[in-house]
């Protein structure tokens, strides 16, 4: 049996994106009978904030969704993840983002570099002395190994841990714990068959693999699906509130907004008002596009 979920961070209202993330992992395990979980992913105390998080649930019920048991709140979980990561194989990492920004290690972009192993083998002497000065964050050792997997959408998908990302962080240096370890402990936990999420996340899944394997749980299956533009084609963030939902529904109807949504991912032939009950039996994977898709202008009239 397919359990899925969805796991939104209350860093900011839902969006467009959010709730197209939403439609299709719940119509994916519904339509075969399955499980459908919620997770509120709110680790992150500084930028997460509890009203979002309770607008969010309020609006996912004012469209029709529905789960399985209760809601799942990763701050309230810490204890279960501070007991994974003393399984695991970390050591103490000292190194700022500037100084990895700064660094000549190779660069995935603005604010990620491919960590070159500073301080993996920094002596006992070494750590104390730096451990007066600044609070080390935790990383996980990862061999020279590729991880192959192939996703439900994008195909067979490759990354080489040393090489493509290095030693990552489990536990930041403020005491939080990583996206990648809560996500891989939770999804192991509640029995998660499957993820379904944004195309966006399809670099980290290598990681969470071998991060699952280490822990003993089964991999679930991925679906990373294409993102959803703005008719000019930039991709939909939290900053855009014109697209948030809450605004959307002073507008729209859920069933006019859901009708939309799965038009845009190929779900039904015409953008008509329709219900998330009506869209269980219609539901295929073989209709949702690979690439990213545009909003038709006709939600911002």
């Amino acid at each position: 049996m397919i359990t899925g979920r969805f796991a939104p961070s209350p860093s900011g209202p839902l969006h467009l994106g959010n709730l197209a993330c939403c439609i299709l992992a719940y119509l994916s395990a519904r339509s075969a009978g399955g499980e459908f979980l919620l997770r509120i992913e709110d680790l992150d105390t500084q930028r997460c904030r509890p009203e979002y998080a309770e607008d969010a649930i309020r609006v996912l019920r004012r469209f029709g969704f529905d789960w399985d048991g209760e809601v799942l709140w990763q701050s309230r979980r810490s204890a279960i993840y501070e007991e994974a990561l003393q399984k695991l194989d970390t050591y103490p990492c000292f190194c700022t983002r500037a100084e990895l920004l700064a660094s000549s290690a190779p660069n995935l972009g603005d604010t990620q570099t491919v960590y070159p192993g500073t301080c993996r083998s920094l002596t006992a002497q070494a750590i104390a002395e730096k451990k007066k000065v600044r609070r080390p964050a935790l990383r996980l050792r990862v061999p020279d190994e590729e991880i192959s997997f192939t996703d439900g959408l994008q195909g067979i998908c490759t990354e080489n841990l040393a090489r493509d990302c290095g030693d990552f962080i489990l536990r930041r240096s403020d005491g939080l714990y990583g996206y990648q370890l809560a996500v891989v402990v939770d999804d192991g936990l509640s029995s998660v068959t499957q993820v379904v999420r944004g195309r966006d996340i399809l670099s980290a899944t290598p990681r969470q693999i071998y991060l699952t394997r280490l822990l003993g749980y089964e991999p679930p299956s991925y679906w990373h699906i294409p993102l959803l533009l703005s008719p000019d084609g930039r991709r939909l963030a939290k900053r855009d509130h014109d697209l948030g939902l809450e605004n959307l529904l002073t507008k729209f109807s859920p069933q006019q907004i859901l009708g939309h949504l799965s038009y845009a991912y190929g779900i039904v032939p015409s953008p008509r008002p329709i219900s998330l009950a009506d869209l269980v039996p219609r539901f295929s994977w073989s209709c949702v596009p690979r690439n990213d898709v545009r909003l038709g202008a006709q939600l911002l009239e």
